[in-house]
């Protein structure tokens, strides 16, 4: 089973990239898609039922913002539409999908580009711990994927030292994603079998990062203890280029 996690930063822009011709020569079981940007009425879904995909958003009430959503070819047994938090719920930033022996969430965690956000930022980290932990009790094998917008460790960022002050980097946010994976017994997957610098999945626009390998991995597949013994593989897949980032893969 291939699972991959795309932020694609607008899901109209990426279709005029060719998208659905990148999706069908990838052919993931699952992809879970952040910051789609879009209604349900403004996508193409369709053409991803074209290619097989069953396919469920939960769009943000604000238009061209946020959003996530999952397309899968086997059909989920049923799909859980946000955490039942409002303030999150009405930005479009997490959804579950439920099969027989194991979940799939697609989660945008929010960024931050000022004080304020960080504070949503930082609320939202923890209420996602807290869901996640309450989760596991019923449902213990989870896959997590999605765009966190925090780099983990010093090997997941371009520049540790002159980013340290930075959202995305900051102390507090780090010492949440150990919390994270130590409290709610998850594995991150790539680092689980690549322990190697310089792989990152988004790069700024500016000063030609992507080109000189300038980034931060941001973009995740974090899996339950339990499937441990079924990890067979994990990669960033950076030659797609529909967006700031790219997608990563978790193989089970």
């Amino acid at each position: 089973m291939k699972i991959i996690s795309y932020n694609v930063n607008g899901i109209r822009a990426a279709f005029t990239k060719d998208f659905l011709g990148w999706l069908d020569a990838a052919s993931p079981d699952i992809i879970c898609i952040q910051e789609s940007k879009a209604g349900i009425d403004q996508i193409d879904v369709k053409s991803l039922e074209n290619l097989g995909y069953h396919s469920y958003w939960h769009s943000a009430i604000r238009k061209g913002y946020s959003g996530v959503g999952i397309a899968s070819k086997v059909a989920p047994k049923q799909v859980i539409y946000g955490c039942g938090i409002e303030q999150y719920d009405s930005e479009g930033r997490i959804i579950r999908a439920d099969f027989e022996d194991f979940s799939v969430i697609s989660v945008y965690v929010p960024s931050a580009s000022n004080i304020e956000r960080l504070d949503f930022k930082m609320q939202f980290c923890y209420d996602f711990l807290h869901y996640i932990k309450e989760l596991k009790k019923t449902i213990p094998n989870l896959i997590i994927s999605g765009d966190f917008n925090i780099c983990h460790k010093a090997i997941d960022i371009h520049n540790p030292e002159g980013l340290k002050n930075t959202s995305g980097f900051l102390p507090m946010e780090r010492e949440w994603m150990t919390q994270f994976i130590e409290e709610c017994e998850l594995i991150d997957s790539f680092r689980f079998f690549n322990d190697q610098p310089d792989n990152y999945s988004w790069w700024s626009y500016r000063q030609n990062s992507r080109a000189r390998n300038k980034g931060w991995r941001l973009d995740y597949h974090f899996v339950s203890h339990s499937l441990k013994e079924q990890l067979k593989r994990a990669a960033i897949l950076k030659e797609a280029v529909h967006s700031d980032h790219c997608p990563v893969l978790v193989e089970l």
